[in-house]
């Protein structure tokens, strides 16, 4: 065997080389380093002195972004993991009550794939809504009056499709699938996407942040946080989880006999050294470290002041609900998703679980209802009172919908209900659609599109157009392949929702 003799710098160029031609984007991380450092630079000279000249932003969208003027600034994406009832919500299906107890019709169900939950039964049967529904709004949008009183007062604002239809048919691919627009794991999600394209307005707390608020019931239901993550993008880009209990970011406060100007002389150096290495190796993840350790720094001045709602009025705490005051609620969480796109952010994920009504829909899917309605219907009032529901997107929707048969045992007041991948409801407020309209339609079971189809794909490829950003062109190379958030099949914007 041969062995070919190097120098120690040969192998380090060597390596540097490798790490260059792994990645892209080094140039604008280059871009954001140096940013950091003149932020760094102008802070220790005296931030607040009117002769230190203003540095760009911390968070700065890619070249060339966005593609066209964007409908909305930011995104608030209501997730309503594990799979809401579209029949028991919004898609009324009055005829369903001649056919109680009776089978699904075969020319109805077709050949659709059954869950192993339910296709060892012998029977289908059908199974009403046992809920009221209304007409609501200028628009006379059927809703559940009974389970969504408060979002039914909004529904002028919303834009409902009724035919998003998905791959999958499990909770963790679908849930994949729908906020990284593929089933298989290590893809960028959603937010990743947003922020990496289009950066944040705010210099001092992340572009993407998220919650995880636990339910009153079912609070097992498992999440990962592959919804939020960056994937193969930067790591930088991967969503800021905020806590429910405690203080909302570890560590946020200095351990005693640190002051911040000896926190800020620490990162300046530590800055220093990392940046060594970036120029030695050209390693990405070098600047991912960099950038967390100076948002780090940031978010221990602007967290505190984010989470004090103190400043808030009577009014507007009684408007999101009873929850409004306790740390690690949904309606705790929406609250500060607004204060979050007040002050820039890009994008707040907020992702509900305890949707997953197999057995006793009605008692579960009334509790998940009294956990959220009203806080958002708030929330889209809120946005709406104060002029930001023109630029900011409200989003809400699972991963798939559920089944016109029971799971389990059938009654007249109780029932549940299998995965249901071929159409569900999901729906847009403010940023840029047509509030009090609905689009497409489903046949008389809620079980198949017969007008105007959405795959989840395409649902998403509307959110980038109305952020401004093109998602055919909006690309990032890797495994040599130029990946994009709606997958290699085609797929459209739903312009019919665009205002």
């Amino acid at each position: 065997m041969l062995f070919r003799s190097f120098s120690l710098e040969a192998f380090r160029t060597a390596m540097a080389r490798r790490a260059f031609l792994r990645t892209s984007g080094v140039g604008v991380g280059a871009a954001a380093l140096s940013l950091l450092e003149s932020r760094a630079k102008g802070e220790a000279a005296g931030a607040g002195s009117a002769d230190v000249k203003k540095p760009g932003r911390i968070h700065p969208p890619l070249p060339g972004l966005p593609h066209h003027a964007p409908k909305a600034k930011h995104v608030i994406y209501i997730h309503t993991n594990g799979g809401p009832s579209q029949i028991d919500l919004w898609d009324y299906k009055p005829k369903l009550v001649d056919y109680f107890d009776k089978d699904i019709p075969a020319s109805i169900r077709g050949e659709q794939r059954l869950t192993t939950m339910t296709s060892g039964q012998s029977r289908l049967p059908v199974a009403p809504s046992k809920f009221k529904f209304e007409q609501a709004g200028a628009c006379g949008r059927w809703i559940c009056t009974e389970l969504l009183p408060h979002t039914a007062k909004v529904v002028d604002k919303i834009a409902l499709v009724k035919t998003v239809h998905t791959n999958a048919i499990n909770h963790d691919p679908a849930n994949t699938f729908v906020m990284t627009g593929s089933e298989i794991p290590g893809k960028a999600s959603l937010g990743s996407w947003l922020s990496y394209g289009l950066g944040s307005e705010s210099d001092d707390l992340p572009a993407f942040v998220v919650f995880t608020p636990l339910p009153d019931i079912n609070p097992s239901q498992a999440i990962f946080t592959r919804m939020w993550s960056s994937g193969f993008l930067p790591t930088r880009y991967t969503g800021v989880a905020l806590r429910g209990s405690g203080d909302p970011v570890l560590y946020l406060q200095n351990p005693a006999g640190v002051s911040r100007a000896g926190r800020r002389r620490t990162l300046d150096t530590l800055g220093g050294l990392n940046a060594r290495g970036f120029e030695r190796y050209a390693d990405p993840e070098i600047q991912t470290r960099i950038a967390q350790y100076e948002m780090a720094f940031r978010m221990q001045a602007s967290v505190p002041s984010l989470v004090d709602i103190s400043d808030e009025t009577e009014a507007t705490l009684q408007m999101y609900g009873d929850d409004v005051k306790k740390t690690g609620s949904f309606t705790h969480s929406l609250l500060l998703a607004r204060r979050l796109v007040e002050r820039g952010v890009r994008v707040v994920q907020i992702l509900h679980r305890g949707w997953d009504q197999h057995l006793n829909l009605p008692n579960d899917l009334r509790a998940q209802c009294l956990d959220t309605d009203q806080a958002t219907a708030a929330l889209v009032q809120d946005l709406d009172a104060r002029g930001l529901l023109d630029e900011t997107l409200v989003v809400w929707g699972g991963e798939f919908g559920r089944t016109v048969y029971s799971q389990g045992t059938l009654t007249k007041d109780n029932y549940g209900r299998d995965h249901h991948p071929r159409n569900f409801c999901m729906w847009m407020a403010g940023g840029g659609v047509k509030g009090g309209f609905s689009y497409g339609e489903t046949d008389d079971f809620s079980y198949n599109v017969v007008e105007n189809p959405v795959h989840v794909n395409s649902f998403n490829a509307t959110i980038l157009h109305l952020m401004g950003i093109d998602h055919e062109r909006f690309t990032f190379k890797f495994q040599g392949l130029d990946q994009k958030l709606t997958g290699v099949e085609p797929q459209r914007v739903v312009k019919e929702i665009v205002a």
